[in-house]
């Protein structure tokens, strides 16, 4: 079962940032999940939420800013490009691209990065939104795509077909031991999301669950 840290390592570090991203590079986990949204100059940057916040509580929503801006905000909004540098080829990226996000911008860092020698299995791409997906995949053939779906294993069935994958992520408060048995069966890698708790992830994985996005990826280390 693979051990996949969500927004970095949530729990332990601040999310969608380098340092979180190291942080769990540094508890040996398997996979790194995080967010991409897209600056008003055409920027990839790490940002769960459509708003950066500061300290103050006011709101800059991402794509009406530049990243000079944003930053100017919150200084430790990295760009999708530092991101990838930053962690290398050292650990696999699960990159989420959230709805309604232009695509071409993502695409074109990751296809620089591939020219600078990033092996395209080293990174996945991710989406609720199927047009994204769809997008991405069209552009980035040869880079695995995971469906996120909320709940529907039937919706998500179909999605993965379109995009030519069998990965699929799930909110794992809608999962039970019939649904992942049946999954594994039918030859889909099942992602559970988001799951901290380490008993109820090995219990299912004995079921066929293949991974676990987990804010507290030291709760999952080997003692």
């Amino acid at each position: 079962m693979k051990i996949i840290g969500h927004r970095g390592a949530r729990g332990l570090a601040p999310e969608n940032t380098v340092a979180g991203l190291k942080k769990a590079v540094g508890h040996h986990v398997d996979m790194i999940e995080f967010d991409v949204r897209v600056t008003h100059d055409a920027i990839p940057v790490l940002h769960h939420n459509a708003e950066v916040i500061d300290p103050n509580g006011n709101k800059y929503k991402i794509n009406k800013y530049s990243y000079r801006e944003l930053r100017e905000h919150k200084p430790d909004l990295p760009r999708l490009k530092e991101a990838l540098e930053a962690v290398g080829q050292q650990v696999p990226l699960y990159i989420e691209v959230k709805p309604r996000e232009p695509v071409a911008p993502i695409v074109q860092v990751i296809k620089e990065c591939i020219a600078q020698g990033m092996r395209p299995g080293h990174l996945s791409l991710a989406s609720k939104d199927q047009k994204a997906l769809l997008e991405l995949h069209a552009a980035l053939p040869d880079i695995q795509k995971i469906v996120i779906e909320p709940w529907s294993g039937v919706r998500a069935r179909v999605r993965a077909r379109q995009v030519g994958t069998n990965v699929v992520a799930m909110n794992q408060l809608w999962l039970w031991r019939g649904f992942i048995r049946a999954a594994s069966r039918g030859e889909r890698t099942l992602y559970a999301y988001t799951l901290n708790n380490p008993q109820k992830a090995r219990r299912w994985a004995k079921y066929g669950l293949a991974g676990v996005i987990t804010d507290y990826p030291d709760r999952f280390e080997d003692k």
